[in-house]
């Protein structure tokens, strides 16, 4: 009794503290309430005792104690600081929150879900007969095709867009029960109840419809499989499972088809071979049906299951076939109707009769390690979804549930409600992991795409409900800022794309932020509006630190700020912004540690009337105003003739006003460069000038009657690598473009994209935020090692879609027109790496252009070093920012279609967008996919190598059908005067070419061709060109009587005297010369009648 009074007191005094604990928790709540209205209200006189976060932690811990964590107090604070008028709730700060939604409602939504059931896609067996069902499905992910067989003997493969490749109808009085594809042969391997089926889906014509047919076989064939054999060529290994309880090794090799499908095409229809002439082996592993057999390449062994309860599962190497040792066997009640293994876990799944899914050790088979029930019915079916870890298992009453292998939890439940009494039952089901699809078999065939497929290709990507106007990356807190028109700003994790918080309305109602930036630290934001306020944040918890407020006596949209840039104070708590209006008036904003309000301490002179009439410079000096602080640009004042005439409203100086500006501070640099419709405003402030330089129309002569706007600078850019980065520049290799392998892709390159990323060296990063170079103010000690820092370089994007990089002096370096696949489109953003290795633009149309410069900044500027690597469509609509983040390589993209997208920087490939229901994956995946509002693929550049020269090609010859006619018929024999002895026709030929004739410089060589040996004298026998007769009639007869039938002959005839006498002469000449007296005109030459 005395324990149980204690275990109760002790209850009771729990329960009373905590009750204090949350008394106190009330009263902390209302006091930071209280101080945060004060604070928007400006009531508010900073104390000591005042409540920041810091305090907030530290007396929650106090009242609470350990249990309390970091990040469930911080949302809380941060929601108290956002809205000082919200309930809270005290369950919030342990992690536990009240949802208004129903939870079985937000369960059962479909996008939550993991297969998205009523996107389901059905396509009907073309060609099948009357009550036909698909027995089988199989799926060859190489080749990306899908191989389906009918019960009745329809063998269909569909392409990777579902649409029939080929197809043929098997013959068979007996049913097919199976099929696989046969790597090494690649042709088509079924099964019926007697016969094994060879087919070659690739023919083509008439032998399209010819197979082989392998029988007789012992037992009735029920399930099938091939063997991979990568190490055999022309050798295929097929498992064969029967209604006897064997296991059958059947091979086939290319001879057995091969060989008698050479002899004659015609006999080749429905081939039937003999099982007999044909290696296999078989042995008994089971007492019942082998009902599923399938080989697992990951532990080298084949697995079969079967009814049979003591047998159920036998794992075994194909070795076991050959001899009768001991296998490994898997028993479970009922035994076991299907199975599969995933790989990742390394667990193999059962199901059979007895409704209940285990999960074993491919080596431990006394205990499963897992069970999974829920199945009112025998499972049939079970498939792996290997990347997302989950199995799907499918029951006789078609339903369908979707398990987590790694918590053994139940994530989805669907039914298959379509169809009448007779398509009851599911055959056969696959997961296509190519397409992210589980597909079924019936009498029709069904396809169940992911829900994240779904999202990912078929759901327009939305972030923010209104278009993007400002994106920021803290790379210290790995999150991405968010700002839309509506003035909504938001907070995401990069890693997984969660959001952290947002902040509605944060200049004030109906006040659109146009502008932010975050400051080197990472600690701190700030935002401009439309109206010319400015307000500071702090970036981890979104709490409201010092406000701009309005002028009296601005204008409307008079003051809008388009550009906001952190500085780096000389002193701490200090916090100095440059922002530039929309009027281009570039000023400096001030934010003290003592005071919440923020003072514009100086504003640059407007020098725009003082650079016309042909004047490009103009001198400052230092104002003699004092300052309490140190500031990275002093305040400074131009320098101005007395005579100078009086700035008048010229139209021309709306050319010079400012559009954009960047800024670079380091050791010998203080810059400011702003963009206008025709040049770059250089503001040095270590000379102290300010030049109008970059003008078009001191590089080239430029069209009058282009649009004022044709060359306006819409982003610009320092390029400036210190002498860290150009050190470690100088140490990585950059892979050569034989070397890198390129990325898949509808067009891809050998290039050197990959090498870009290979010399970037991962874990170092430098003090670099988005457009702007911090200064460099720590002294190395090796600094005399270090190599001297190239003068910094600028690069400009343009209306007209080039990109333009300058000098400080204005000279053109490269004038460069992005390729993409439309024509020249307006850029709108820019971005560099730290080490500024590469460069990313962005243009109107939503294309991202990503180029290499590594090389190009090193003098002497060599044009050819500048390359464009990369170019795909991110957006329909015009993207307003790009970042590019290191450490992931990863690109992130903002557009005014109100979505903020992640893509690879590798190759361009689609990665998600900030606002969807899954995780980011940033691991380099093989998957392909494109959000549904674009359709173009990634194009890359290939780039030429430098060691591979230009192939030389000879001119084809042309065919003479001049010449051709010339030849024809008897016309060379009778028309053509016959050439002279030994003399060689040049001008005979049947084409003409187009290159002069090789003539050969050096004498042929002698070769020796006899062979005394073998008795053979000559090799070859030589062939000589004898002369054409003018006729056949008076061919010469050799020989004495030769000759006398032949002056005989003559005299009959009645002919010339001259042309006798010719005749004469010639015949006498050969009787004194050729010899023995033959007559071989009969041999030649056929008889020709008189």
């Amino acid at each position: 009794m005395d324990i149980s009074k204690e275990k109760h007191f002790n209850m009771a005094l729990q329960i009373s503290n905590f009750k204090k604990a949350l008394n106190g928790f009330e009263k902390l709540v209302e006091q930071t309430a209280t101080q945060k209205r004060d604070e928007r209200a400006g009531l508010f006189i900073h104390k000591e005792d005042a409540i920041d976060y810091d305090k907030f932690y530290a007396s929650v811990q106090k009242l609470f104690g350990p249990d309390v964590k970091d990040q469930d107090l911080k949302r809380f604070y941060r929601k108290l600081c956002n809205n000082t008028d919200a309930f809270a709730d005290w369950c919030e700060i342990f992690g536990y929150f009240s949802s208004e939604e129903d939870p079985i409602t937000s369960q059962l939504d479909e996008e939550n879900l993991v297969f998205f059931v009523s996107r389901k896609r059905r396509i009907l067996i073309s060609g099948s007969r009357r009550r036909d069902v698909i027995k089988s499905i199989v799926k060859v992910p190489h080749l990306d095709l899908l191989i389906t067989a009918t019960q009745k003997g329809l063998i269909t493969v569909f392409n990777n867009q579902m649409r029939v490749q080929t197809s043929t109808n098997v013959t068979d009085t007996s049913w097919i029960t199976g099929c696989d594809y046969l790597l090494q042969l690649k042709r088509i391997v079924a099964t019926t109840e007697r016969t094994i089926i060879v087919w070659d889906y690739k023919a083509q014509g008439s032998s399209q419809e010819n197979y082989f047919v392998i029988k007789p076989m012992d037992h009735c064939l029920l399930c099938v499989c091939v063997v991979p054999l990568p190490d055999h060529l022309c050798r295929d290994d097929i498992l064969l499972g029967d209604d006897g309880g064997f296991v059958n090794r059947f091979t086939v090799n290319s001879d057995d088809f091969g060989i008698k499908q050479a002899k004659s095409k015609r006999k080749l229809q429905n081939q039937v071979l003999d099982s007999k002439n044909f290696k296999s082996v078989k042995r008994k592993l089971h007492n019942d049906w082998v009902m599923k057999i399938r080989y697992i390449s990951a532990l080298n062994c084949f697995g079969s299951c079967s009814l049979d309860s003591n047998h159920s599962l036998v794992l075994e190497s194909l070795k076991r076939l050959e001899d009768n040792l001991p296998v490994r066997e898997f028993s479970m009640p009922r035994g076991a109707n299907t199975f599969c293994y995933c790989v990742k876990a390394n667990v193999i799944v059962t199901g059979g009769d007895d409704k209940v899914i285990r999960l074993w050790h491919p080596n431990i088979s006394t205990k499963p390690v897992g069970k999974l029930v829920g199945h009112m019915f025998s499972i049939t079916e079970i498939v792996t979804n290997e990347k997302d870890q989950h199995i799907v298992s499918l029951s006789s009453a078609k339903v369908f549930r979707v398990w987590d292998i790694q918590t053994l939890s139940l994530l989805q439940v669907f039914h298959d409600s379509q169809g009448g009494p007779g398509d009851m039952q599911i055959y056969s089901m696959i997961y296509d992991a190519n397409h992210g699809m589980l597909i079924t078999g019936s009498s029709v065939m069904d396809m169940y795409p992911l829900t994240r497929m779904i999202q990912d290709t078929k759901q327009v990507p939305h972030t923010h409900e209104r278009e993007i106007n400002v994106m920021l990356y803290n790379k210290y807190l790995h999150q991405v800022l968010t700002i839309c028109s509506e003035s909504i700003i938001r907070v995401w994790e990069l890693e997984t794309g969660l959001q952290v918080y947002q902040i509605l309305d944060p200049h004030g109602f109906n006040i659109e932020v146009t502008s932010a930036a975050v400051d080197e630290s990472g600690f701190f934001f700030a935002t401009g509006a439309y109206n010319g306020t400015v307000r500071i944040w702090d970036f981890g918890s979104g709490q409201e630190m010092k406000v701009l407020p309005e002028g009296k006596d601005w204008k409307e949209e008079e003051h809008c700020l388009q550009r906001l840039v952190f500085l780096k104070a000389q002193e701490k708590h200090q916090h100095l912004v440059l922002a530039l209006e929309r009027n281009g008036t570039i000023k400096m904003i001030q934010g003290k540690e003592d005071d919440i309000y923020l003072t514009v301490i100086w504003e640059l002179p407007d020098v725009v009337p003082f650079l016309q009439d042909g004047k490009h410079a103009v001198h400052l000096r230092v104002s003699t105003r004092d300052r309490n602080m140190a500031i990275p640009f002093p305040d400074v004042e131009l320098i101005v003739e007395r005579n100078a005439s009086q700035p008048s409203n010229n139209p021309a100086m709306d050319s010079l006003r400012v559009n954009c500006i960047d800024l670079l501070q380091v050791e010998g640099y203080n810059l400011i460069a702003a963009g206008t419709l025709n040049g770059v405003i250089l503001w040095n402030f270590v000379t102290s000038t300010v030049k109008k330089v970059c003008r078009l129309e001191d590089c080239f002569p430029v069209n009058p009657d282009l649009h004022p706007k044709h060359f306006k600078i819409n982003d610009i850019l320092f390029l400036f690598r210190t002498p860290e980065c150009a050190r470690r520049s100088s140490q990585d290799s950059i892979c050569s473009s034989s070397q890198c392998e390129s990325s898949k892709g509808p067009q891809s390159s050998k290039g050197s994209k990959q090498s870009i990323h290979d010399s970037e060296v991962k874990g170092e990063q430098t003090d670099v935020t988005v457009g702007e170079q911090q200064p460099v103010d720590k002294k190395h000690p090796g600094s005399a090692n270090l190599p001297e820092a190239q003068p910094p370089i600028l690069v400009t994007a343009h209306e007209d879609g080039h990109l333009r990089l300058w000098t400080l002096e204005g000279r053109l370096l490269k004038d460069m027109l992005p390729f993409t696949k439309h024509s020249a489109i307006s850029l709108t953003s820019l971005y560099t790496d730290s080490c500024t290795r590469i460069l990313l633009a962005g243009n109107v149309e939503g294309h991202v252009i990503l180029c290499n410069i590594s090389s190009f900044l090193d003098p002497p500027h060599d044009e050819k070093k500048f390359k464009q690597l990369l170019s795909w469509r991110a957006h329909s609509l015009e993207i307003i920012q790009v970042i590019y983040v290191e450490e992931k390589q990863v690109v992130i993209t903002a557009s005014i279609d109100g979505s903020v997208r992640l893509w690879h920087a590798l190759n361009g490939h689609y990665c998600g967008y900030f606002g969807q229901r899954r995780l980011f994956e940033l691991s380099q995946t093989s998957d392909f996919i494109l959000p549904c509002d674009v359709t173009e693929y990634p194009i890359e550049i290939k780039e030429e190598s430098k060691f591979t020269e230009k192939q030389k090609y000879e001119y084809p010859l042309i065919f003479d059908r001049e010449k051709w006619r010339k030849m024809s018929s008897m016309s060379l024999l009778f028309k053509r005067t016959p050439p002279k002895a030994f003399e060689v026709e040049q001008d005979f030929k049947f084409f003409r070419s187009l290159s002069s004739p090789k003539i050969r410089r050096y004498p042929l060589e002698g070769f020796v061709t006899e062979n005394r040996e073998a008795g053979i004298v000559f090799g070859s026998l030589p062939i000589y060109r004898i002369s054409s007769p003018t006729s056949l009639r008076f061919l010469p007869l050799i020989g004495v009587e030769a000759q006398k039938d032949s002056s005989d002959g003559i005299t009959g005839k009645k002919k010339g005297g001259h042309v006798q006498h010719e005749k004469v002469s010639r015949r006498r000449s050969l009787k004194k010369n050729l010899v023995p007296q033959i007559n071989l005109a009969s041999s030649f030459f056929p008889a020709i009648p008189k």
